[in-house]
């Protein structure tokens, strides 16, 4: 039978073995190294597949060109850069690989509110520039995670695990998700609160772990940041629009956070005037000492990475073959 054309979009530009190993005997496979959408023009419409990761968008009007495009493949959870309703318009189906980076994200979550209520990341960054004196009173009060609030928004994978996981610290496990079966909550021995107002007003940490869609755009806002206890902190290894970034500053100078942790941004990487990237920036900011911020890196380790790959191939192969398809999103 005549061969099908797999493309990979953007951010992976290696030899491709491991999708060679899984598509050579189907397909070609390439790697576009796009890092806009424009520079897809004229470089998939024949495509029989297309493979794409998080740094550029796919439109209707790129949609529209495809002609024999069998499966789009988001490789990776989040799937808002790619327009579901135009695809499912087209007749495209648009897959997601939801279960390569669980414990990495979980973990990364975890790592980054120990690094900030440990006041682990502080107090390197004052000692590191003699900043004040010698002492762990810097970073003070510190208080017990035992017993306090970790608050969940979205009990998908990575939120059970991260749920897991602050359970294992003593912590006291919250979780709102209206979109979750009743008696998950039972099942794990964590709370469901049923308002994100609710939620917010009794976390000592908030962390989202919900894909982005309109209902939870700016879910974490500075009007949601406001209900938490004073000297609280947030945690993003989510999307970057769930959390309104903008409002941090004006929350940690204000000592209504204590701290925040951003490993994802709307836009990545960031412009150098975004509020909380210059703040985070600024010596002179409190944001310099109590904001940690990663460029979207909890996802990954070489293990993460590998099923990231592999399982967004194995997705094509079936959609080239007539198999059943699977983690289909639209």
């Amino acid at each position: 039978m005549a061969r099908f054309r797999v493309v990979i979009a953007d951010f992976i530009t290696d030899d491709l073995r491991a999708e060679r190993d899984i598509l050579s005997d189907i397909a070609d496979v390439e790697a576009l190294n796009a890092h806009t959408e424009a520079d897809l023009a004229g470089r998939i419409d024949d495509a029989a597949a297309v493979m794409l990761y998080h740094n550029i968008t796919i439109s209707p009007a790129t949609i529209s060109r495809l002609k024999n495009c069998k499966l789009l493949v988001r490789c990776g959870v989040g799937f808002d850069n790619v327009d579901k309703v135009a695809a499912r318009a087209k007749g495209i189906p648009l897959a997601n690989v939801p279960d390569y980076g669980t414990e990495e994200v979980a973990d990364s979550a975890i790592g980054l509110m120990l690094a900030l209520t440990r006041g682990i990341t502080f107090l390197n960054a004052r000692t590191q520039r003699a900043a004040g004196e010698w002492s762990y009173m810097q970073a003070a009060p510190l208080v017990r995670l035992r017993g306090r609030v970790f608050g969940i928004i979205g009990l998908g994978r990575i939120g059970t695990a991260a749920a897991l996981r602050a359970k294992a610290l003593g912590m006291d496990v919250a979780f709102y998700d209206p979109y979750e079966h009743d008696g998950v909550d039972k099942a794990l021995g964590v709370r469901r609160v049923e308002r994100v107002d609710d939620l917010c007003k009794q976390a000592f940490v908030l962390s989202p772990h919900c894909p982005l869609t309109d209902e939870t755009r700016h879910i974490v806002d500075a009007r949601r940041i406001a209900l938490m206890p004073r000297g609280s902190y947030v945690v993003n290894t989510a999307r970057g629009a769930v959390v309104d970034a903008t409002a941090i500053p004006a929350a940690i100078r204000s000592g209504q956070l204590a701290g925040a942790a951003v490993d994802v941004l709307p836009q990545e990487p960031p412009p150098a005037d975004h509020p909380l990237v210059a703040a985070w920036r600024d010596v002179n900011d409190p944001c310099y000492d109590r904001v940690i911020m990663n460029p979207h890196s909890a996802f990954y380790s070489e293990e993460g990475l590998l099923d990231m790959r592999v399982k967004g191939a194995q997705s094509v192969r079936r959609a080239l073959l007539g198999e059943p398809l699977r983690n289909i999103v639209n």
